[in-house]
């Protein structure tokens, strides 16, 4: 049986500050990778914690990107999840990048194939 989908978690750590803080810009940083993906975006719905933290979401046709960000840490936690032939490493790539992301740790998931198997996760300095 294919997979319906890939899910991909990432941990992002070393992360700078202000643009784990800034709503716009991980707006922007989020909308960006979904389209340098290839995904077709459907809604963008972002939110600014006081004192910090942004969380979000772009709903693509092919599933979804999100982020809660936790600037006092350095630490952003990501998901990507496409369905059909995105490759959600692409989206994840490209935002670990933008957030300045020091180390991260990935996992992915093949999605709608029965029980999931999760494979050890690898951390890598970027």
């Amino acid at each position: 049986m294919e997979t319906m989908g890939r899910h991909v978690i990432s941990e992002l750590w070393g992360c700078d500050f202000e643009k784990l803080n800034d709503m716009d810009y991980i707006e922007q940083t989020f909308v960006a990778a979904a389209l340098e993906s290839g995904a077709e975006i459907r809604e963008v719905a972002f939110h600014k914690f006081a004192p910090q933290g942004v969380s979000g979401v772009v709903i693509i046709s092919e599933s979804h990107l999100t982020i809660h960000s936790f600037p006092e840490h350095g630490y952003a936690s990501i998901d990507v999840y496409t369905c059909g032939d995105l490759n959600p490493n692409v989206a994840a790539d490209y935002i670990a990048e933008a957030l300045g992301a020091q180390t991260r740790e990935n996992i992915e998931l093949p999605r709608g194939m029965g029980p999931v198997h999760v494979k050890q996760a690898q951390a890598k300095a970027l």
